[in-house]
């Protein structure tokens, strides 16, 4: 087989590959040896008839695609691997036939690959820098959101309901006196100031009684999921039939010690600890957001579309996990928010194209600057991690497949990257302007590590449905937020792999 590559256009480049006679013919008699049992010809057992008598009786063309498609998938993977130094395949190819005859075939694959990206100033720039800290009173909301956690759950009565109860609830919607479809429920569990329900709604259960009913007007938002309901008043009829309230335990040493302290004291240290573990990540991984953002805005690339489809697959399955971790199916949420999951992908194609160029940036930055991850270096990380779970290091890098040492050895250069570029840059202290401003957007650096402590909001968990009740609008429906797209340009790099002999070349 001989091949010519050449660039093409949007970051794509064209395999011509040309197969002899003979590598023909030989493709071809191996396509007849592994398909000759589909076929029947008469005075012939099935499977036995010879390759001249097939052709005759269904066309000389009987194995072609089959033949096509095994010199395909056997020399692909050759060339790519052959030209990694030069180009990096990062999508599936379009394929065709350019000559087909007894003495030669030419296929021609246009392969998407990654692009060279045009960076300008990456140094000498005033970038925002953040710094989170941790207070007495972050400490406090901690612990008593753990109080609340774990606190028992017991019926609460003889008194009107209040925030954070649990309410029983039994209710009917209805807009101009007509009941409307998914706005009633039985039995349904909604949880006080849970905001689970449009506003308004919660706030008129707080004080009713068990037992009784009570009729409570509300007005669906004007940006609401359901185009029917959007800025509507309604009258929801509520029956209360049962309050359930948290038993919270006293802040003493006995709580302490469920928890896995000696005291109080001990336990509020280590509460203040792992704040300020997750502070400093945060604050060092919403500087790195500044940071790659600022040079974004003079970077470009041409990005494959492969690569975009790639990303926002990524964000799909992300945001699944996240959805079925929290009990809901990906197609319960998309039919509850009234699309489907080709139009919700849209959603993350401007993050996907965001995120692609800031890989290509960290990765084009680590090049220039010729940042490395020494072998020492590599191993002083296999024996943190080891540590972490508790084994010696020899023990633990005999479980790690490859990938695992291409991540740290990954995750090393991009730490030492964003290091070379807080030194090589002015860092200045963000500051909010006014309360609760919101501070400048940035998107994490492909390829840089997670930060735990910068979590996204989870989406909520619609409450369990009474057995037999209805879809409730009432309910707040889940917006449709893009997740945080994570950086995959430096956690998995796998070789191109040898395209499986699909059925991807057709024969005319």
């Amino acid at each position: 087989m001989k091949y010519e590559v050449a660039t093409a256009e949007k970051s794509t480049v064209k395999i011509t590959m040309t197969f002899s006679r003979d590598e023909w013919a030989q493709a071809n008699d191996k396509a007849y040896l592994a398909n000759r049992k589909r076929y029947s010809v008469n005075g012939f057992r099935k499977g036995k008839a010879p390759k001249h008598v097939l052709e005759l009786y269904y066309g000389k063309g009987l194995f072609y695609e089959d033949a096509l498609n095994e010199l395909f998938s056997e020399h692909y993977g050759t060339v790519l691997q052959e030209k990694k130094k030069d180009f990096t395949a990062v999508g599936d190819p379009s394929l065709s036939v350019e000559e087909l005859s007894d003495e030669k075939v030419v296929l021609v694959a246009v392969t998407p690959v990654k692009p060279d990206v045009k960076i300008g100033q990456y140094k000498g720039i005033k970038i925002n820098k953040f710094e989170y800290t941790v207070t007495d009173a972050d400490v406090d909301a901690d612990i008593e959101s753990t109080r609340e956690r774990i606190a028992e759950k017991g019926e609460a009565t003889g008194r009107p309901a209040k925030m954070k109860d649990v309410a029983k609830i039994d209710f009917v919607g209805k807009i101009d006196g007509k009941e409307f479809d998914g706005g009633s429920a039985k039995g349904f569990d909604l949880t006080l100031g849970s905001h689970q329900f449009i506003p308004g709604f919660e706030e008129q259960v707080v004080g009713m009684n068990v037992g009784e009913t009570k009729d409570i007007p509300v007005t669906f938002p004007e940006d609401y999921q359901a185009e029917d309901l959007k800025g509507k008043e309604a009258i929801f009829t509520v029956t209360l039939h049962k309050l359930t309230e948290s038993k919270l335990a006293p802040l003493d040493d006995e709580f302490a010690k469920k928890l896995g302290s000696e005291n109080m004291d001990a336990y509020r240290a280590k509460v203040r600890e792992r704040l300020e573990r997750n502070a400093a990540s945060r604050s060092r991984n919403e500087t790195e957001n500044a940071i790659i953002a600022e040079i974004a805005k003079t970077a470009s690339a041409e990005i494959p579309d492969a690569m975009i489809e790639k990303q926002e697959d990524a964000s799909m399955q992300r945001m699944e996990y996240n959805l079925s971790y929290q009990g809901i199916r990906m197609e319960d949420y998309l039919s509850y928010i009234g699309t489907t999951r080709d139009e919700y992908k849209k959603n993350f194609e401007e993050e996907a194209r965001r995120t692609v160029l800031n890989q290509l940036i960290v990765e084009k930055i680590i090049e220039v600057e010729k940042i490395t991850a020494s072998a020492k270096e590599i191993e002083a990380k296999v024996k943190e991690q080891a540590a972490s779970v508790g084994k010696d290091a020899e023990t633990y890098k005999k479980s790690m497949d490859p990938r695992q040492f291409e991540y740290i050895e990954s995750d090393i250069k991009v730490t030492k990257l964003f290091d070379f570029l807080m030194a090589n840059n002015e860092m200045v202290l963000y500051k909010e302007e006014k309360a609760g401003a919101k501070k400048p957007a940035a998107k994490k650096a492909e390829g840089a590590e997670e930060k735990p402590a910068a979590k996204k909001p989870a989406a909520k968990k619609p409450a369990a449905k009474a057995e037999g009740a209805e879809e409730k609008p009432a309910a707040k429906k889940p917006a449709a937020k893009k997740p945080a797209a994570k950086a995959e340009g430096a956690e998995e790099k796998p070789a191109a792999k040898k395209p499986a002999a699909k059925k991807t070349v057709k024969a005319d």
